[in-house]
């Protein structure tokens, strides 16, 4: 149970940012205003918190004391704390804490901690290397970016909401781990697929396939969470092929700062873009194996 008077708030409450609120609510926390860019979500978020459904985010920060973000780019996180704008949450940033979930540059992290620091607030990065479930249930796996200070006063909300809980630095400092981990997955992504389709072509049994994989050097925590999914053909979104391209991307943006190539995250970057040049970007990310079974993509899927 919460042991602190904070008021909470949310923007962004799409399937992560929605059981995130959720699971805090359980938790006693008050979670007073959330908002979202499609307003049906928040309506029925709203209405099942008993909170605000908020018309801005300035409204989420004019009566929150903690304004937890989950959006889905540097686009849309640049609408939200945009300078100077009424609607946007620097209208209310004096005195309050912001904490931000999302994948974004980390550079944008550094530009929006200066930001509101200006206005009398502060900022804390939290990314998120979970899904769906774990934050339903109070089990994410947060790094955060920031002050140590501020850090240190958001503890007890992101205890409530993660299992581990780890501070990797300065502002930016932990958007660029989470770009490396998602970078790294992502490719184990794209590989299995690989694997898998390739051993379907062979007449191998993928089920016996998936079993020698975990018993192998093939063995991942990709292969655990998509590995039968590529096989039965379920790509339930837990995370999007589009975020994981939007993710990707953000990691070799890194890796040309530093001048340096990564052909295997660029393969796979290239994979993500095909399924969303298909229209299947808003599948989850296993859905790398629509293009690389012979039997789902015809001629398509076959590498010239």
């Amino acid at each position: 149970m919460a042991n602190v008077p904070e008021r909470i708030g949310f923007v962004g409450v799409g399937r992560m940012g929605a059981n995130m609120a959720r699971c805090l609510k359980e938790q006693g926390y008050r979670i007073v205003a959330v908002h979202d860019r499609h307003a049906g979500s928040s309506e029925t978020l709203a209405q099942e918190l008993t909170s605000e459904q908020a018309a801005s985010p300035a409204r989420v920060a004019e009566i929150s004391d903690i304004v937890i973000t989950v959006v889905s780019d540097d686009a849309a996180m640049r609408e939200i704390y945009a300078e100077p704008d009424s609607v946007s949450l620097m209208a209310h940033a004096k005195d309050r804490l912001f904490i931000n979930c999302a994948t974004v540059s980390p550079a944008l992290h550094i530009d929006i901690e200066r930001a509101v620091e200006r206005r009398g607030g502060a900022v804390l990065e939290a990314c998120m290397a979970s899904s769906i479930t774990q934050a339903r249930q109070g089990t994410l796996y947060l790094m955060c970016g920031g002050r140590q200070k501020v850090f240190e006063r958001a503890r007890p909300v992101l205890d409530a909401l993660a299992q581990t809980v780890r501070y990797i630095g300065p502002a930016g400092e932990a958007a660029k781990v989470k770009a490396l981990v998602n970078m790294v997955m992502n490719s184990n992504t794209v590989v299995l697929a690989e694997g898998l389709g390739l051993g379907a072509a062979l007449g191998i049994d993928l089920t016996l396939l998936r079993d020698v994989f975990s018993q192998t050097g093939a063995a991942s925590r990709v292969l655990e969470t998509d590995g039968e999914d590529m096989q039965q053909r379920a790509h339930e979104c837990y995370f999007s092929a589009a975020h994981a391209a939007k993710d990707s991307a953000i990691a070799l943006d890194l890796a040309t700062q530093v001048g340096l190539s990564l052909p295997v995250a660029h393969a796979a970057l290239s994979q993500y873009r095909r399924l969303i040049e298909l229209g299947k970007g808003d599948l989850d990310k296993s859905a790398a194996a629509e293009l690389t079974f012979l039997d789902r993509l015809g001629s398509s899927s076959r590498q010239s």
